[in-house]
């Protein structure tokens, strides 16, 4: 951001002197903003005063106008590292008092909430330095941070970001870190969590989930960690308790440890991320360029997946028959020193069974991991919410999210204008909500799939809490169509109240609001749009597993022309029936036998030389040919993401899968990168024709073609499909969104060839292409409906 212009203020004819009030919001609490004001006005001999509040910063400042003019220059160009200003405005002022000096006044919690609350930061390299310096104070503390790393919003109950409003608020600091805290010229200067071995959290071993009911193990933080990492060399599991959330973790070169760990989480298939110690230990592990170098070491840490090495020291069961590795490095002093005592790397997974939200909470481990670990490591400083790892990947040269949480949540999405108080409450899958503030759109941490008691849980407090934080009274609450959503069954229930009024997740009741239902293949659309600064029109290109269309059949295939007031549904793959609608997801073997039934009727019951038709019984067919030939629990999907589920099948890809995506994961990492063939996908407006490319996929079959040269044909047929499409319908700007783009070879693929063909191309980077993006796009919707 540049810097400010600065309206002559009234100068005192007697001193010379002129008064500025400065007012910034952004990321400016919690990242030692005010020392850095208080240090800059100070060195160009200012008066006055710097406060916190609910809104941001606010700074009255007297001085020559010289003075003035670089102190408003230089507070945007030399900002403290984790500080992010979305607005500044100055104000001249009458000098009606004068101040002798510059302060730093306390926090004012008056006025409407609009600070932005910050995410949790990595270790920086000065504390890290510390806990590794045998002479300094905090040696080995874990609990090490100052206002350029640690925790943030895993602790933070209610703004303005002060001491006495986070989970650190029971820890009275020592005079030493008192001392820290109260000296301006301190890294440390109201750092909230300021802490060390005197006067912070301390970490605790427990050895079994009986014993971690009662008392942990007394013995020392340096004992603890030695005796953790023994366990996990003997091939033990530790649920450890980090910063948003419990970890499992196992020595990722142990395949005994690595399924225990699977067996007891029920994960049998689905790839583990890993972190390693240091940056040099990553490298042996997988391929780092320079962008995944700094991705790595900043600040957001997050999960990146990279191609693994040829001779990776890890365990093949960590991420099998997959050439890419998750991988993140520690981002806190207690994952730096375990991994350290450990001397390699670790698995390190979401502590919690498939399907559920993290665990949080020292006693809700004991309940729902003690089946899981051999040992805890646990500490005593509350975990006000649940943030799981990011994921991010390297897509056409550029860090792109696939799990938007740690290090990102909550920092808002900025629009193009002001919009109304928006509640969204997202999709089924990999869930996330979202508030709108004015033109700020604060998308939650990851939830995760919504099918669990624990889940809808997790959900309803995300919700309550984003509505606390910020004093926020929807006008609007948008949801998806799909009326079998537990996130729309919450948004609906909201009317069920007598005389008007809405339940809250809290219990509360508040006057009558509007709903706005979001087709989830707009919402797509209109997410890409926003977090791209683009008013739209353009084609979306949507693809994906499941959404509820607007003539109540399942759309996944389709390209939408429009903006996030309006569509239409320009084209979309040919239709197809799914053999018991949700079973076909978990069975991509259904979707197969239903491919072979829009080609060959009840003939592809009898097509045994096939994979996927050699593994039904002949009950089995005969069940399945009724609900294809009768449509009975066998609804008209259009999904992409099922095609790709049915061709996996078809080449002997996972005839049933453990989790989501893992058939078309298959099919993506088997592709042959030399393969330039294509099978036909012929368009005839609306339909994009698939049964010639699965007729093309059965000769090849028949020719023993191998599941490389089957899997390049496909995708290079859908590329070049896409691109037909965009021709025929003629928008200039194509925006690529929906599951199937998680694919980085589609993505790459057809990006490339539309902005060779002259179109302009629209991706994700800030919010993931996946369902985690929905809830963005139905505040768009659901604001452009006012």
């Amino acid at each position: 951001m540049g810097a400010a212009t600065l309206p002559l203020g009234e100068t005192s004819p007697a001193t010379g002197l002129c008064g500025l009030r400065v007012e910034i919001q952004g990321a400016v609490q919690g990242v030692g903003f005010r020392p850095f004001v208080y240090r800059l006005a100070s060195e160009l001999g200012l008066t006055g005063w710097v406060i916190n509040n609910s809104q941001g910063v606010f700074i009255e400042a007297q001085g020559t106008q010289a003075a003035l003019d670089e102190f408003t220059a230089r507070l945007p160009a030399e900002k403290p590292p984790l500080a992010r200003i979305t607005r500044l405005t100055t104000t001249p002022l009458a000098l009606t008092t004068r101040y002798a000096k510059f302060d730093i006044r306390h926090s004012d919690d008056h006025g409407p909430k609009t600070a932005l609350l910050l995410p949790d930061a990595a270790t920086c390299p000065d504390c890290l330095a510390e806990i590794l310096n045998p002479t300094d104070r905090r040696a080995g503390y874990p609990f090490t941070n100052c206002t350029n790393c640690g925790p943030r919003f895993s602790i933070i109950r209610a703004l303005p970001y002060d001491r006495p409003n986070t989970t650190m608020r029971k820890f009275r600091m020592c005079p030493a870190c008192q001392a820290e805290y109260d000296n301006p010229a301190d890294r440390r200067f109201h750092a909230q969590p300021n802490a060390c071995p005197v006067c912070g959290p301390q970490v605790q071993l427990a050895m079994n989930n009986e014993q971690l009911t009662k008392n942990c193990e007394p013995c020392g933080r340096d004992t603890a960690l030695q005796k953790t990492a023994e366990i996990l060399r003997r091939g033990g599991i530790v649920a450890v308790k980090g910063l948003g959330g419990f970890h499992l973790m196992a020595d990722a070169a142990n395949p005994d440890a690595v399924a225990r760990l699977r067996e007891r989480k029920q994960r049998p298939g689905k790839p583990l991320a890993v972190m390693a110690a240091t940056l040099e230990q990553a490298r042996a592990l997988v391929q780092i360029s320079a962008a995944a170098e700094t991705a790595l070491q900043a600040v957001e840490a997050p999960i990146l997946l990279l191609p693994k090495q040829p001779d990776a020291p890890l365990a093949p069961n960590v991420a099998p028959d997959n050439p890419n590795l998750g991988v993140m490095l520690p981002y806190t002093p207690l994952h730096h020193l375990l991994l350290r005592q450990f001397g390699g790397a670790l698995v390190a997974t979401s502590g919690n069974l498939s399907d559920e939200p993290i665990c949080t909470d020292n006693d809700e481990a004991a309940r729902r991991l003690g089946p899981i670990a051999d040992a805890f490591l646990l500490h005593n400083r509350p975990i006000e919410r649940h943030v799981d790892d990011s994921v991010a990947w390297h897509v056409e040269g550029q860090i792109r999210l696939l799990r938007r949480a740690r290090g990102f949540a909550p920092l808002p999405v900025l629009l193009r204008d002001d919009i109304p108080t928006v509640l969204a409450v997202g999709a089924h899958l990999k869930n996330t909500v979202a508030l709108s503030v004015n033109n700020q759109v604060f998308i939650s941490q990851h939830i995760g799939d919504l099918e669990t008691a624990e889940s809808l849980a997790a959900f309803e407090r995300v919700i309550a809490d984003f509505l606390r934080m910020y004093d926020a009274e929807p006008a609007l609450i948008a949801h998806d169509l799909h009326p079998d959503y537990l996130s729309t069954k919450w948004a609906l229930d909201q009317l069920q109240m007598p005389n008007g009024e809405r339940r809250t997740a809290g219990g509360n009741t508040e006057p009558e609001i509007k709903l706005v239902g979001v087709q989830h293949h707009h919402a797509h659309l209109a997410a890409c749009l926003a977090e791209n600064h683009e008013a739209g029109p353009a084609l979306g290109v949507i693809w994906d597993g499941t959404g509820f269309g607007t003539d109540g059949t399942i759309w996944g295939g389709e390209f939408l022309l429009g903006n996030a007031a309006t569509f239409e549904r320009a084209a979309h793959l040919r239709p197809f029936r799914l053999p018991g609608g949700d079973a076909a997801v978990k069975e991509p073997r259904r979707t197969a036998l239903a491919l072979l039934w829009e080609l060959f009727g009840a003939d592809a019951l009898e097509m045994d030389d096939l994979p996927p038709i050699r593994t039904f019984s002949p009950a089995e067919r005969r069940l399945l040919g009724q609900m294809l030939n009768k449509g009975l629990n066998a609804p008209l999907t259009t999904s992409a993401g099922r095609l790709f589920d049915g061709v996996a099948a078809l080449v002997g890809l996972h005839p049933r899968v453990s989790f989501e995506g893992q058939a078309a994961m298959a099919l993506e990492c088997a592709a042959d990168p030399t393969e330039r063939g294509a099978y036909p996908l012929p368009y005839a407006p609306p339909g994009l024709e698939w049964r010639p490319l699965v007729d093309a996929v059965l000769a090849d079959l028949q020719r023993g073609a191998s599941p490389g040269i089957i899997s390049a044909r496909f995708h290079n047929g859908l590329a070049a499909a896409i691109v037909r499409v965009a021709q025929d319908v003629g928008q200039e700007t194509v925006a690529l969104s929906g599951g199937c783009f998680q694919n980085r070879r589609l993505t790459e693929q057809v990006a490339g060839q539309l902005r060779q063909a002259g179109f302009r191309v629209l991706l994700h980077r800030h919010v993931p292409p996946n369902d985690g993006g929905i809830s963005l796009g139905q505040i768009a919707v659901a604001a452009s409906s006012l």
